[in-house]
């Protein structure tokens, strides 16, 4: 086997592939730098892949691009077998029955489409990829099986030893993360949250018994911090961090997370925070992706001069506004989440960054931070103003700091009556 070794010294999944290769006889490789990664990815041809889902809405996002770049032919093409491989790929991975037409019809479409796009991808030869760290939205975990990539999802801390649960072969679904590994134990606490009993768990933190006290019960449970169900089949199902889980004035569900994710499965949304706790309605802070948006301005001759012009664009906001509403009619079929139907948007006028705190290394939102950071927003968001003035202090690639003004579209979203 070939793997592809990427991931933060930190987390202890680098630790285990390294391991690997020494166990089980792999080829670990690394990559000559985090910005030459799916280029060495397409060299390399790995038959295992773990990424994280920011890897993989990042590649979804490119093809994406790519395709509303070629000919029409193409793009026809491409809808075509697309479609196809929704109704079937996926049956067809898990060995399932499908009629004899339906599987003319994949063939086809693997020599023209699926085969070219994973040889692009480097996954051609890849026998098991995995994502994890972050749920992956469902509609993207979804695109990458029906194409043929037998694509995971586990559920992973570095305090248990890297994973608790794992799809297995035939029984990977898009809202679960799969049942507990061989000789691990999962429950379900009073609060909701998830707790771990395992070989694996870790002894404790370094020179820290307060924080392992609050991490491990006496009995040997760790507390994940993450709120989840166990399905009837044995499935994990993870809802949310637990101190994000909350619910609207009229008491229903309010799982950020899950919007976020149904959001960003559109190429044009990099990044979403969803706003609702305590409050009448769902509103959300859209960070648009660039180079998806900047493609978008320039086949319809849009001129910006960069990120903030260009996010303010009513073009663009007429765009975002499409994208939310088509999640809108997703939330409106769920009857725990139909209230959580988003009402207002606005688009921040710069890129959530690691680097100012906002997000982790691993491009999990710091909820608390923004909250203060963007609280005056927040509020505007649940007001009637239909625009903001801000002012903002950003780090620059350089680590120099400067200073962006801005005037911030507010606009309202259809909702779906239920």
């Amino acid at each position: 086997d070939r793997q592809v070794n990427y991931a933060p010294m930190a987390w202890i999944g680098d630790h285990l592939f390294m391991c690997s290769s020494l166990s089980a006889g792999s080829c670990t490789n690394c990559p000559e730098s985090p910005e030459t990664l799916l280029v060495d990815v397409k060299e390399i041809g790995p038959t295992m892949f773990f990424a994280a889902p920011a890897i993989w809405e990042g590649l979804l996002t490119t093809i994406t691009i790519r395709m509303e770049d070629a000919s029409r032919l193409k793009r026809w093409l491409f809808q075509y077998f697309l479609a196809v491989a929704r109704r079937v790929g996926v049956d067809l991975l898990d060995r399932r029955s499908v009629g004899l037409a339906n599987r003319l019809r994949y063939w086809l479409g693997e020599l023209v489409i699926y085969g070219p796009l994973k040889n692009n991808l480097g996954l051609t030869h890849t026998r098991l990829a995995v994502t994890g760290g972050a749920p992956l939205g469902e509609d993207t975990f979804t695109f990458y099986r029906s194409i043929g990539i037998n694509l995971k999802q586990l559920y992973a801390q570095t305090e248990c030893s890297a994973y608790a649960t794992l799809h297995r072969n035939g029984d990977a679904r898009q809202d679960t993360v799969g049942p507990p590994c061989a000789n691990c134990e999962i429950k379900i606490a009073e609060g909701g949250e998830i707790l771990v009993k395992s070989p694996g768990n870790f002894a404790g933190y370094f020179k820290n018994p307060e924080a392992t006290r609050e991490t491990m019960t006496d009995d040997g449970w760790l507390r994940t911090g993450d709120a989840g169900i166990m399905t009837d089949d044995g499935h994990l199902k993870v809802v949310d961090r637990v101190k994000d889980v909350g619910a609207l004035n009229d008491g229903t569900l309010f799982a950020p997370q899950y919007i976020e994710n149904k959001l960003k499965f559109f190429p044009n949304i990099r990044e979403a925070v969803a706003h609702g706790n305590e409050r009448d309605h769902v509103t959300v802070f859209i960070n648009i992706d660039l180079e998806a948006v900047g493609n978008f301005a320039e086949r319809i001759g849009l001129g910006y001069s960069g990120y903030t012009d260009l996010s303010q664009r009513e073009e663009v906001y007429d765009l975002i506004r499409q994208n939310i509403e088509e999640v809108n009619q997703d939330l409106s079929r769920d009857s725990s989440l139909s209230s959580s139907q988003i009402q207002r948007f606005l688009i921040l006028h710069k890129e959530l960054d690691a680097d100012d705190g906002e997000l982790t290394r691993t491009r999990k939102i710091r909820r608390s931070t923004i909250a203060d950071r963007y609280g005056e927003l927040i509020e505007a968001l649940y007001s009637d103003k239909q625009d903001i003035a801000v002012e903002a202090s950003v780090t620059l690639e350089d680590g120099r700091r400067n200073t962006i003004n801005a005037n911030l579209r507010i606009q309202n979203v259809a909702t779906v009556a239920v």
